[in-house]
């Protein structure tokens, strides 16, 4: 009970890392120019301050791995999206508003309900090595497939930047077992050894596709990353490494009330972003801002005086009528 315990605390100060790293993203996507490449992106503190934060997130998220089963630790990373409501709205000088928190409280109690549900035990299964080559293959062939024509370009970036998320986290929860509790082998292997570097591909290529994402805005692509993730690293957990929801058919009815209830929370939490997300068009380094106004009508200035038209004027001098 005590390591379920710690591996919830490691999953929410995580979940926080995470928030503020994603509302990081979404600030420095909205302040560059589309299609600037990775290197130049590399250049700017900003870039690296998310790095820290997500690096920090997955610290925490590994610790939390190693005491609880995926089916517990990989819902609790919704609350990423939670935590990002008040930072976000912080960061951009509002409120938080009245849809905002019924999306909050519809997610945390499914959150609440669908954690009544998860396995009660520690991990102690772990992926063998044509399992882990098997979910690497299965992975990049679905983040391909997310790529197709006429898919909308954010909410796909975002998609596959959770999945990519999660099965790194279900590749992560392989390593942490086998070292820590000896039970996969020799600590330094060609298993392990492919495992880490899947764990390290997936989750650059998670982080790079989520910043990716955030150009269409912070909500609705946190939202699909946030909904993706656990699926994806609790159908690797179900299916390959023996977890289990625990409970009968009470349960399993549980477990889809809460379901639900967070897609619902998380549903009107991106409506909510989406419509405070600001409109206004990226401007391109070291261009001028663009006026929206016109440059022969300056709203505020003085009317300029009206110019007299010509007149026809008679011999005599008289004007003309």
């Amino acid at each position: 009970m005590n390591a379920m315990l710690l591996a919830v605390a490691l999953s929410l100060v995580s979940a926080v890392a995470y928030a503020a790293a994603a509302v990081a993203q979404s600030r420095l996507a909205g302040r560059i120019e589309p299609g600037t490449g990775v290197l130049r992106m590399l250049g700017r503190g900003a870039w690296w301050s998310a790095v820290g934060l997500n690096a920090a997130g997955a610290l925490l998220h590994v610790a939390a791995l190693n005491y609880g089963p995926l089916t517990l630790v990989q819902p609790l990373g919704a609350l990423t999206l939670v935590v990002a409501v008040p930072l976000g709205a912080r960061a951009a000088g509002r409120r938080v508003g009245r849809t905002e928190w019924r999306g909050t409280a519809l997610t945390l109690l499914g959150l609440g309900a669908l954690l009544m549900t998860a396995g009660g035990s520690a991990p102690h299964e772990t992926l063998t090595l044509p399992e882990a080559l098997g979910v690497g293959a299965a992975t990049m062939a679905v983040v391909a497939g997310l790529g197709r024509p006429g898919v909308r370009p954010g909410l796909r970036h975002a998609a596959a930047s959770g999945i990519t998320s999660g099965v790194a986290s279900a590749l992560t929860q392989t390593l942490t077992v086998a070292v820590t509790d000896h039970s996969g082998g020799p600590l330094f292997s060609w298993r392990l050894l492919t495992v880490a570097l899947l764990v390290s591909a997936f989750a650059m290529g998670g982080l790079l596709l989520s910043q990716t994402a955030y150009r269409g805005g912070l909500g609705a692509p946190l939202a699909v990353v946030t909904l993706a993730n656990p699926v994806a690293a609790a159908a690797i957990g179900l299916a390959l490494l023996g977890e289990r929801l625990q409970g009968g058919p009470v349960s399993l009815v549980l477990a889809l009330l809460g379901t639900a209830a967070a897609v619902r929370g998380v549903i009107l939490l991106s409506r909510a972003q989406a419509r405070n997300a600001d409109p206004g068009e990226v401007v391109p380094e070291g261009s001028a801002p663009v006026d929206p106004v016109p440059s022969r009508v300056v709203i505020g200035s003085p009317r300029p005086a009206a110019v007299p038209e010509p007149v026809a004027v008679r011999a005599g001098g008289a004007p003309h009528p």
